[in-house]
């Protein structure tokens, strides 16, 4: 971290590379947010491609990955649990993060992901040291006894939410034509 010495009181400072992190982080998050602007919470919940992507069930996965990685970051491994020991029921009740379930709205989804939002923005901003790592968690996607550091860990995350904005671009886009860009 950057600190600057004022009246013989140390003020810390958001590094240039944390500051892009919380840039490239609000960006993103922005695009996402964005694709559900002017929507229903039924729109929110409807699915235009023969996935089961809905807009309101993508903001509620990047929510739940981004907390999730968050606490990893604060915890280690024990924040997550073992993908490899998950059973049936437990892969369809993840699956629930990618729609919009009875009595959800689209406001409580991002007031959910808002909530998240700030913690992260505030743990980038006060963790000691990006260079911290842990061993990822038992996942077939993840190499045995791999490590990854906090920066990572939020490159990762900035890098869920750019690829979850595309796909909420394309969901919105068959919804009822509005575009993100262009």
């Amino acid at each position: 971290m950057t600190e600057t010495t004022h009246n013989n009181a140390t003020a810390t400072t958001v590094s240039d590379e944390r500051s892009d992190l919380l840039e490239a982080l609000a960006k993103q998050r922005h695009f996402l947010r964005f694709t559900t602007r002017d929507l229903t919470d039924e729109q929110a919940g409807q699915r235009t491609t023969v996935s089961e992507l809905c807009l309101g069930g993508l903001i509620k996965h990047v929510t739940s990955v981004e907390r999730h990685w968050v606490e990893f970051i604060q915890h280690g491994p024990s924040a997550m649990p073992d993908f490899t020991a998950l059973t049936e029921a437990d892969w369809a009740a993840r699956a629930d993060e990618f729609r919009m379930l009875p009595g959800e709205t689209l406001a409580g989804v991002l007031a959910a992901y808002e909530e998240v939002a700030r913690e992260t923005d505030e743990l980038v901003t006060t963790l000691p040291d990006l260079n911290v790592t842990h061993p990822l968690p038992k996942a077939p996607w993840n190499e045995p006894g791999a490590r990854m550091s906090a920066r990572r860990v939020l490159m990762h995350i900035v890098a869920e939410t750019a690829q979850h904005s595309g796909h909420a671009d394309i969901i919105r886009e068959a919804l009822d034509g509005a575009k993100s860009m262009g």
